[in-house]
């Protein structure tokens, strides 16, 4: 009843506290660490001297440690302006631009000095502004987590609230539950009585089970905020390195310093930053590593200064047009030599600047190349990489607004960290991802069990669930084994026809399943998603073997190290809740508590289970804890042993399949053959398989064994854990077996989903993970990277290799078995059966060394899926730089942990979930992102847009500077080389900064080939820019092809239709002040419809920016122009008297205009007529209003844009209809078969005769 509930969680909470786990642990748990050498400290590595309760003495050196806070800062005050003037100038162009700002102020610059140091430092300025901002944004996150808070001694007893940055060596802090550790600690004591407190170290390695931490005894006491006020000791260790797994040092403590005794310490006692406290209610510790000096930190690389592919090709892109700059100012130069030998006339002038002297026709010259280097400057485009900057910086604006991106449960969006990398999120190739965090979301749910090899909850996955439907058949409740057992609707069975009467049936059965399963939902049962009327609601007790069915309840209510607390969240309820060293034990407490055996109490000593008998009454049996056998990663197994109420000793046990199975005795095996079938169709789900068995005990063979293990655990000795190992051995053997579970791990919404998208995209994706092989495969299947008809290698160094630990013994088993792999790919490579390769750590690692790691690559490259487990944080990033530097192809890593650091910095992309866990990832990444969903639309929708958007507007960018630097040259040829520059300065100001950056800045920001639904639907279009098509040697080629002949047929019209005739009615022709502002004009119009040629999706603002720019351009002529002109010079109202009244200047503007741009409208008929691309097609169906988007050739379209895959939902529902249309067509052959052999078939067919009679 509740009210008789409530009292006895209020004593479970209280009794959680004096548990005393140090006597139910029986391997390394506990072991007391190994006494370390005094000499060792004081020695270079262990120096460290850490006063406890004691900071003050840390203010001074020697013993000055670094402060607790950490910076992922690129910048600070002092550095930033010299740092980011120095990433400016990296670049070829504004290194060029600084040359050319430096000579305008000699005689030789052909225009004011001002007219070019403004544009460099507008330019210059702008892109400092924004890295200043970018890092602004860094420092607000680094000021977030430095500003966390915990409690800290601060004398008499007293402990106040203070930020994390504010830590300093020897401050004892106190962390609660579920609190991040500040730094590397020293634990003091715990809530329990002995000291042990539960780590999550998740954020660190990745691994989902607890770590138990326990204080050393001397320190016990100290459980209470006033007891430290007399705290004092002295902790001499290691100087801080990055190993998260070691620590030495010695702790001196006593009542005085007459009688202080020196105990040693170990990682037992050792808190690492950014690991959890868990399943304690509050640890007290002292801090040892600040800040910097800290493990975690001391894990992570220095942020790396990234950029892309685009920006790397754009410098030789700007070599080219160099190399072009300095072949026209080198025919400029060879010019004016020339023609001022030639012209005997221009030596007898006494009155000449200092850059021309005809006396001297080679000092001339060359420097009129100087001269020349300056004038023609404008075919390198100074505003390209502002523009760029702008650009981007306003898209990473629109990627943080994308309302799509945003995730509503957790309130956080995608933030591009930097804006750097945009267009790289349109050309990535690999994905290289963690598993716990970024595809699972860190919790487990009840699926399906297998008792008495029968399997029960066996809903089919959604895999099966779309094969039916496509193949318009229904497999939910028919089907038959072929062996005629009983089985549960899987891929081990058969399938038959079926009547509509009986599909009718079975969707409603399939409603009302589904309709359970809502209802568990909806009554908030966590972990527990289990569907099937046969055991819920007490409906087991009617089955044929009950006792097997209980023992099977037991093992999951007694085998586990789990803690039952009060419910909160529902305070009136009778279920509890619980705690445990795993996420999985809890689940199958909970499932244990929904079948009837609720874990209610545990006291030193005891366990009490409240349980349904057969006669369907709940009765609580007390069961006596005798002994515990915790799981570890070699035994793979865990064991209790019991006594009950009525005197009788059971083993229960629970583990690997293959562990469990080799230690069945010979009348345990009765639902083996089953229960492997069940395991293999869980397994394939993804979903994590333990096997439970029992076993009773005689009380003689007990005592007997229980005296072995006593003096097994007494050993101290480095042979301890193998005779704890042997005499385990004895006890764990002939076992019956009972049944299975399957537990989900489940994955983040839509991480499925997402994963098929991207392979249709083209996208390969491996999984870097640190925990167990078993767990990362299964995660495979869920996720579906891998599928059942996989040839699945598995690379792992056999037993009797890895115990005798010989380098080459290791390196030739795993060559041999790269070997073997690599054959069976090619003598099965005319097969459509895909491969896909796991990898666990110890393999890793050998497969990573220099001599190996090319074959490895090249098998690893060759499987459409990898998965790596065991995965320490530098393998995680030694594998992405191998990836990297290997394929040559875009990587993106993407992580939630501080183990996944160096991974995200190593890649070209790294993104960082900010999930649950700490901000390291987050900190070193590019992008953050919520889950792992919205990867699909940051790179299938904003990284082809941002790909697309940056390609067109450098191109474009090239193409009118070419346009416009190229038109003085013209000029110059055609006034002899004489000097005079075509164009009034202020006109060259205004080209690049005002007249043409407002169009292209809209043309990267807004522009869009297709919608983002479209790019969503036909996913191929992302492999445009996996293959480089939009920024192609062959279209930098050609878009400056397009500027040379547009500036070509703009000076040459301008000046051969202009020159002859008169171009006023009066008869006056044209000076270079005419032909110049015609010339310009005609440059304005036509890069500005050239413009408005290459956007496909117009708004608003895009029209405003371009016909605004060809507007403001005569706005520009009339102030300029009505100027005294002393400012105006020449231009002083030359549109209003001279060009705008004569219709020669409008007409000439006019023809230029469209013959200029005639033959890029002929190559776009052209290409959209007989060769057009994907994108050109789908515009053509969807703007074109030739088809709906649900007409026969639009769905063609969306079928055949989808590449190919291997992995992902698609292909493995492909997969799955050929296997069961195989399974459909041996059972009609059977059936077919069977009746053909009958002895009725067989008479009919000898007695034809007889039977017609």
């Amino acid at each position: 009843m509740p009210t008789q509930q409530s009292p006895n969680n209020h004593q479970q909470t209280n009794n959680k506290k004096r548990l005393k786990w140090s006597n139910l642990y029986t391997f390394s748990c506990f072991k007391p660490p190994k006494n370390n050498h005094l000499s060792d400290f004081g020695q270079p590595g262990f120096t460290r001297v850490v006063f406890c309760n004691d900071s003050s003495k840390h203010k001074t050196k020697p013993y000055k440690y670094c402060k607790n806070d950490v910076t992922t800062t690129k910048y600070n005050v002092i550095t930033f302006l010299p740092k980011s003037l120095f990433e400016q100038f990296r670049r070829v162009a504004n290194l060029y631009f600084l040359l050319v700002a430096a000579l305008s102020a000699t005689s030789l610059a052909p225009f004011s000095a001002l007219s070019l140091i403004a544009p460099l430092v507008f330019v210059v300025g702008v892109s400092i502004l924004k890295e200043g901002v970018e890092d602004w944004h860094r420092f607000l996150q680094d000021l977030e987590v430095n500003s966390r808070k915990v409690r800290v001694h601060v004398g008499d007893g007293k402990f106040v609230d203070r930020s994390w940055k504010t830590l300093r060596v020897g401050d004892v802090v106190k962390v609660n539950k579920n609190e991040y550790f500040p730094s590397d600690l020293l634990l003091l004591s715990s809530s329990y009585e002995d000291g042990v407190c539960y780590v999550e170290t998740m954020n660190l390695d990745g691994e989902t089970n607890l770590k138990i931490k326990r204080c050393l005894e001397c320190t016990l006491r100290f459980d209470d905020e006033a007891k430290f006020d007399v705290f004092k000791a002295v902790v001499r260790c290691e100087d801080p390195n990055s190993s998260l797994y070691t620590f030495v040092g010695n702790l001196e403590f006593g009542e005085n310093i007459a009688n202080e005794v020196s105990f040693p310490l170990s990682t037992s006692q050792f808190l690492l930053r950014d690991s959890k406290l868990q399943n304690t209610d509050y640890v007290y510790g002292v801090v040892v590593f600040t800040g910097g000096d800290t493990k975690v930190v001391r894990n992570s690389m220095k942020s790396p200064s990234k950029r892309s592919r685009v920006e790397r090709k754009m410098d030789h892109v700007i070599y080219v047009l160099f190399f072009m700059l300095l072949l026209i100012s080198l025919i400029a130069s060879i010019g004016s030599v020339v023609y001022t030998d030639q012209w005997w006339y221009l030596q007898l002038m006494d009155d000449t600047d200092a850059s021309f002297d005809p006396g001297n026709p080679l000092v001339s010259g060359f420097l009129q190349f100087l001269r020349a280097l300056i004038l023609y400057g404008y075919l390198i485009p100074i505003s390209l990489y502002v523009s760029i900057e702008v650009v981007k910086f306003l898209q990473a604006m629109l990627i943080n607004n994308d309302q799509h991106l945003f995730d509503e449960t957790s309130g956080k969006k995608v933030e591009a960290r930097t804006s750097n990398l945009n267009e790289e999120l349109g050309q990535v190739e690999m994905i290289l991802s963690d598993k716990t965090g970024t595809l699972t979301c860190n919790q487990m749910e009840f699926r399906k069990c297998s008792i008495e090899g029968i399997s029960y909850g066996g809903d089919v996955n959604e895999i099966v669930r779309a094969a039916s439907q496509r193949m318009n058949i229904d497999i939910e409740s028919y089907r038959f084994n072929l062996d005629g057992e009983d089985s549960t609707p899987r891929d081990s069975v058969e399938m038959v026809e079926i009547t509509s009467d009986q599909v009718l049936e079975s969707k409603n059965s399939v409603l009302d399943g589904e309709h359970d399963t809502k209802s568990l939902r909806d009554s908030g049962i966590k972990g527990f998603n289990f569907r099937d009327r046969r055991l819920m609601n007490k409906m087991w007790i009617h089955g044929s073997n009950v006792w097997d069915m209980m023992m099977f309840f037991r093992v999951m209510a007694l085998c586990h190290t789990g803690i039952p607390v009060e419910n909160e969240e529902q305070p009136g309820s009778n279920k509890l809740k619980y705690e445990a060293e795993s996420p999985e034990e809890v689940t199958f407490l909970i499932a244990a508590q929904e079948f009837g055996f609720q874990f209610c109490r545990r006291t030193q000593s005891s366990m009490f289970v409240k349980e349904i008998d057969p006669s369907a009454s709940e009765v609580e049996r007390e069961y006596k804890l005798l002994n515990l056998l915790e799981f570890s990663s070699s035994r793979k197994r865990m064991s209790v042993i019991v006594r009950d109420e009525s005197g009788q000793i059971f083993l229960f046990c629970k583990g690997a399949d293959n562990i469990i199975f080799d230690r069945l005795g010979d009348g345990g095996r009765t639902y083996q053959h089953a229960t492997t079938m069940h395991l293999a169709n869980y397994a394939e789900d993804g979903l994590r398989t333990m096997v439970f068995a029992y076993k009773k005990i005689k009380d003689s063979e007990y005592e007997e064994w229980s005296s072995s293990f006593s003096k097994a655990k007494a050993v101290i000795g480095p042979e301890r854990d193998e005779l704890l190992e042997n005499v385990s051995e004895n006890i764990e053997k002939d076992l019956v077996l009972l049944g299975a579970v399957a537990v989900d791990d489940k994955l983040q919404d839509g991480v499925a989903e997402c994963i098929d998208k991207l392979a249709q995209a083209g996208l390969k994706i491996w999984l870097l993970t640190g925990d167990k092989k078993e767990t990362a495969v299964n995660i495979g299947f869920a996720s579906s990277l891998l599928r059942h008809d996989m040839h699945l290698f598995h690379l792992s160094l056999s037993r009797d290799v890895e115990s005798k630990n010989q380098l080459k013994a290791m390196k030739d088993d795993i060559l041999n078995q790269i070997e073997a792999s690599r054959q069976v790919i090619i003598n099965e490579k005319t097969k459509d059966d895909p491969f896909a390769l796991v990898v666990d750590g110890k393999a890793l690692e050998i497969a990573l060394r220099n001599d190996i790691q090319d074959n490895f690559l090249q098998l690893a490259v060759t499987c459409a899926s990898v998965i790596c487990c065991r995965v320490s944080p530098k393998q995680k990033a030694l594998i992405t730089r191998l990836v990297k530097k290997y394929t040559g192809k875009m990587t993106l890593a993407i992580g939630d942990g501080a183990n996944d650091v160096g991974m995200i910095q190593e890649a070209d992309i790294g993104i960082g979930i900010s999930g649950m866990e700490g901000m390291q990832a987050v900190m070193a990444s590019d992008f953050s992102i919520p889950q792992f969903r919205f990867l699909e639309r940051l790179l299938i929708v904003h990284g082809h847009w941002c790909y697309k958007r940056i390609s067109k507007m450098i191109l474009y960018f090239v193409y009118k500077n070419i346009v416009f630097g190229l038109t003085l040259f013209y000029y110059e040829m055609y006034s002899r080389f004489s000097g005079d520059v075509l164009y009034d300065g202020w006109y060259m100001v205004m080209f690049n900064l005002f007249l043409t950056s407002l169009p292209v800045i809209s043309l990267g920001v807004l522009e869009q080939d297709v919608s983002s639904d479209i790019c969503l639907q036909f996913p191929a279009l992302y492999q445009q820019g996996q293959k480089g098509i939009f920024f192609s040697w062959k279209r930098i080629i050609g878009w400056m092809g397009n500027g040379i002949l547009t500036s070509l047929v703009i000076s040459i019209l301008n000046v051969y239709v202009l020159s002859p005739s008169a171009f006023r009615k009066g008869g006056q022709v044209v000076d270079i002040a005419h032909l110049g502002l015609t010339t310009y004009t005609t440059i304005v119009w036509t890069v500005n419809c050239q413009i408005a040629l290459i956007i496909t999706h117009f708004t608003w603002i895009q029209h405003i920016f371009i016909w605004g720019s060809i507007f403001s351009w005569y706005i520009f002529l009339l102030f300029y122009g009505a100027l005294p002109p002393e400012y105006s010079k020449r231009e002083y109202k030359l549109l209003i008297e001279a060009v705008g009244p004569a219709p020669m200047y409008w007409i000439v503007v006019l023809l230029v205009v469209v013959i200029s741009l005639l033959p890029y409208f002929i190559y776009m008929v052209i290409q959209r007529s007989f060769y057009p691309m994907d994108d050109h097609v789908i515009q053509e169906m969807k703007y074109g209003r030739k088809v709906v988007v649900d007409d026969e050739m639009w769905l063609r379209e969306e079928k055949s844009s989808r590449k190919p895959t291997q992995i992902g939902f698609s292909a493995r529902v492909d997969a799955k209809i050929l296997y069961l249309k195989d399974q459909l067509h041996r059972k009609k052959m059977f059936i077919i078969k069977s009746i053909t052999n009958s002895p009725i078939r067989r008479s009919i067919s000898t007695n034809p005769l007889e039977n017609r009679d």
